[in-house]
């Protein structure tokens, strides 16, 4: 049985017991998934916003998305950009000039006042790639080094999972970022989460508005994303999952935020671009298939189609993508992209990226289809069985 879309119905539902048994083993509480593929959507809700809870869990649920900020994030700036209020290739001192002048550690695990001149400024393309020579080495001998304790030690987002109840402004966040040095000359090396954080306060002062304004005004309402937003109002906190960690050690499962008391329950007082939006899976749809579609939703265009290729394509060097992502994947701007299959769903050109608190969304240009996975629990997607067998499930259920 094949639907419209050419997904294998009997293999739909062979996802939906696979994922249901993953609730049932109790990994998750529950969780909202979504395979959409030529026009058509695969909807499944599946057990409980919280352990213990007997409500359903709704489609509606209200998800932190945490690093599925990232390429919105990005297309708030690529849509300044085809406005030309700002430029890929020109330096960010005169926007940001907390960020002018760098200096640069003589070598990554040295000390913070061993330090070179940087060779060039950082500019806005650095930003969107990850290379603006900040941000977190992902392997765990860099939490040792003296830049990542003087990271931590300064309180600000960005160094570690996501919190969005960082006591400080804009302003102020980027202020204490710029009094470290640059752990790499701009555009060097692709380093992790930090290039969103500074890219959604240069959307704001570029647009002289809040970054959530910005997005709702340029993003958000267009695409119908009515839910998506840094906070929770207190009459939508029903809709918030608990969130969970998973412990590495025993594999136990704790509560890692909550509702009532949750860090989202508030807004924040400053817009984490990297990881502070909560989402809803039919906000999200729609943005993925905004991409998909070159750029347009519901007959209004966003971006152009040259915008969301560039966005979408591979942007590092040979070198860059073997330090960062091995031999099969790299970075476009917000998102990473697939560059050969090592996979059953790893097709070439597939581009999206995880939440570190359990979201998954991926596009497939050759496949016309889009995955979106919703669930809160904490843990890296490679070691996951929720987040594999959900990918695994998505592919084997194409048809043609």
């Amino acid at each position: 049985m094949v639907n419209g879309g050419g997904l294998d119905g009997h293999r739909l539902a062979r996802m939906r017991d696979v994922m249901a048994g993953h609730v049932e083993q109790g990994r998750v509480p529950g969780l909202v998934m979504a395979v959409w593929r030529r026009g058509e959507a695969h909807v499944e809700t599946l057990g409980h916003p919280a352990f213990g809870a007997s409500a359903p869990l709704g489609r509606d649920a209200l998800f932190r998305i945490s690093s599925m900020t990232k390429p919105i994030t990005a297309v708030a700036a690529l849509i300044l950009v085809e406005e030309c209020r700002l430029r890929l290739d020109e330096p960010v001192d005169e926007l940001l000039p907390e960020l002018a002048g760098r200096r640069v550690l003589a070598r990554p695990d040295g000390p913070l006042d061993d330090t070179v001149p940087a060779e060039r400024p950082i500019t806005v393309r650095d930003l969107l790639t990850f290379r603006l020579g900040m941000g977190m080495a992902l392997d765990e001998a860099w939490w040792g080094t003296p830049y990542a304790r003087a990271a931590q030690g300064l309180g600000i987002a960005g160094f570690g999972p996501p919190r969005p109840d960082v006591p400080h402004t804009a302003d102020e966040w980027l202020s204490r970022l710029a009094t470290l040095p640059l752990m790499y000359q701009p555009g060097e090396r692709w380093l992790y989460n930090i290039g969103s954080l500074v890219l959604g306060v240069l959307v704001e002062r570029v647009s002289w508005q809040p970054l959530e304004t910005f997005l709702r005004e340029r993003l958000f309402g267009p695409l119908g994303m009515k839910d998506t937003a840094f906070s929770v109002p207190a009459a939508g906190l029903h809709r918030l999952p608990t969130s969970y960690a998973v412990d590495p050690g025993g594999g136990e499962l704790s509560v890692y935020d909550g509702v009532e008391d949750s860090a989202w329950s508030r807004p924040p007082a400053f817009a984490d671009g990297a990881a502070g939006l909560v989402s809803t899976l039919d906000d999200f749809l729609a943005f993925a298939r905004m991409l998909l579609d070159g750029g347009v939703y519901g007959g209004e265009r966003i971006l152009s189609r040259p915008a969301v290729e560039l966005m979408t394509s591979d942007q590092l060097t040979p070198r860059q993508r073997a330090e960062a992502f091995g031999d099969a994947g790299s970075w476009g701007f917000g998102v990473s992209v697939v560059t050969r299959r090592d996979q059953l769903w790893a097709t070439p050109g597939r581009y999206g990226w995880d939440g570190g608190l359990g979201t998954s969304w991926w596009s497939d240009p050759a496949e016309n289809l889009i995955g979106v996975l919703l669930t809160q629990r904490l843990q890296f997607p490679a070691h996951n069985p929720v987040y594999l067998d959900f990918w695994t499930s998505v592919y084997q259920a194409v048809a043609d």
